[in-house]
């Protein structure tokens, strides 16, 4: 198994999610290898959640010599993923390629850093909902590579709660996390699973993840 428990996450150490993400970090990954290690690392984790958390049934299979028992994931089907513009867009087409079929949703959330922090915090604001149905058998996946102060992801996932009611399972994705924002996100949210790549060593006095790898929405869409 390839997910560690930690505190208040759980851990993806895949090898391959660890080089990937260690290519991201790295200030010499120009835009459009860091647009693909994005992509890649979206598409590692979602297959990380399909073998740590998705069950398997058993089935009947008729090979070109003979019927057989087989196995398919359950609920493959039932899933939707929540795009958190505009950093999530590579993160979450990596998604897609675990989860073809999942319903999407997007949620346009940003932090007012020229308000600044007050109690490690930032004022969010939300410019754009659209979710789809989301059924009571559902696994929901929000997605957003970095989890800092938490503050964005409290309001998003505000918004998914007032929408869906009930859901099987609630995963918030992250490829880099600060302590301080899985401890914001998972006592404001006790229901949702939070899943990292990575916990970074602490946030610094802006806001942002340290090491960490940047601001990967600049990154991605060199807006720098």
């Amino acid at each position: 198994m390839t997910i560690e428990d930690r505190d208040n996450a759980h851990l993806i150490t895949h090898a391959l999610a660890k080089d990937t993400l260690s290519r991201l970090r790295d200030v010499e990954t120009e835009q459009v290898a860091f647009r693909k290690g994005l992509v890649k690392l979206g598409r590692i984790c979602g297959y990380e959640i399909i073998d740590g958390a998705m069950g398997t049934e058993y089935v009947p299979v008729e090979t070109p010599l003979e019927e057989t028992t087989g196995e398919r994931v359950k609920g493959l089907d039932d899933v939707v993923i929540i795009n958190v513009l505009r950093a999530a867009t590579p993160f979450v087409e990596g998604l897609l390629k675990a989860f073809p079929r999942a319903k999407q949703g997007v949620i346009s959330a940003g932090r007012d850093e020229a308000a600044g922090m007050t109690g490690g915090e930032f004022p969010i604001t939300v410019d754009y909902v659209k979710l789809p149905e989301i059924r009571p058998d559902d696994t929901v996946i929000v997605a957003d590579p970095m989890l800092a102060t938490g503050s964005t992801m409290c309001a998003v996932l505000d918004h998914v709660l007032d929408e869906a009611g009930e859901f099987e399972d609630l995963f918030v994705l992250s490829a880099v996390s600060a302590p301080e924002g899985l401890v914001r996100v998972s006592e404001s949210v006790p229901a949702a699973d939070l899943l990292t790549v990575a916990i970074d060593d602490h946030l610094d006095d802006d806001g942002f993840i340290v090491p960490g790898l940047g601001d990967a929405g600049d990154r991605a869409f060199r807006t720098v």
